[in-house]
């Protein structure tokens, strides 16, 4: 009989897959980062508890294109400066991805905000433009031209927040307590450049981040870098205070309770 493949995986080949998974080579990507300053009643309003406010009510945009040999990555999120546990990281609201592949890890691993959208970044000598889009709408926009090389940090480690959580059946809460996830990334920069420009929000229903106004850039910078990342459960949250905010995953929270008629094909 031929292999079934939706048949069970044998403990071998499962035990080569994780180890492929861990010889991955390291993986740069070219992107552009902007951060700002914006109104601090809007940076709280959308932090789900235990996450808190930092001193400064900061967002930033991540849009980074990735080379993967034939399965070319575009990547992107839109984060706000968050503290939990004495500790100060970035609560991403969304992260689009231009394929499934990078989406569904994310999301079901980590508990990642990712959906498919457009990513773009380019590069026309000196002026830069690089945009996150969905539905149509390029919600951010990030323009303007490279001002000349910066020093390369030093590799460093930086911490996301998440939160995994499974809707529940019914449609009533959740099937189990959701957790927080630090997600902590070993980041490196082979090359930096300041940009001297702007930062565009633009109004769309699916991805409403022009409620994160731009009060003042910080900086913008493009750069080559590669990561790694490692998630732990800091902790279990209350469900009843999370609800409220499980809207932030989705494009419309009634498509959790979607599913197909009595009757249909299942």
């Amino acid at each position: 009989m031929t292999r079934v493949r939706y048949g069970a995986r044998t403990e071998a080949e499962i035990t080569e897959a994780r180890a492929s998974s861990s010889r991955l080579p390291d993986i740069w990507s070219t992107g552009v980062a902007a951060v700002w300053e914006s109104d601090p009643d809007a940076v709280a309003a959308v932090l789900p508890p235990p996450l808190k406010p930092t001193e400064r009510p900061l967002v930033r945009a991540n849009i980074s294109k990735v080379d993967l040999p034939g399965y070319p990555l575009g990547a992107g999120s839109v984060a706000v400066a968050a503290l939990h546990d004495g500790r100060e990281g970035w609560y991403p609201l969304v992260m689009p991805m231009t394929h499934e592949r990078a989406l569904i890890g994310g999301r079901e691993v980590f508990g990642e905000p990712k959906k498919l959208g457009e990513v773009i970044v380019e590069r026309d000598g000196l002026v830069v433009r690089a945009v996150l889009a969905r539905h149509g709408i390029a919600f951010v926009e990030v323009r303007g031209a490279v001002d000349g090389p910066l020093p390369l940090p030093e590799p460093a480690e930086k911490l996301d927040f998440y939160f995994k959580f499974l809707p529940a059946v019914d449609g009533h809460g959740f099937d189990a307590d959701p957790v927080l996830i630090h997600c902590t990334r070993n980041e490196r920069i082979r090359k930096l450049e300041k940009i001297t420009g702007d930062v565009v929000l633009r109004e769309s229903m699916f991805d409403p981040v022009a409620d994160l106004p731009v009060r003042r850039v910080v900086e913008i910078t493009i750069g080559e870098k590669t990561t790694d990342q490692k998630g732990r459960v800091a902790e279990r949250v209350s469900a009843q205070a999370l609800l409220p905010y499980i809207h932030q995953r989705y494009d419309d929270p009634q498509q959790i309770l979607d599913g197909p008629p009595a009757g249909s094909a299942r």
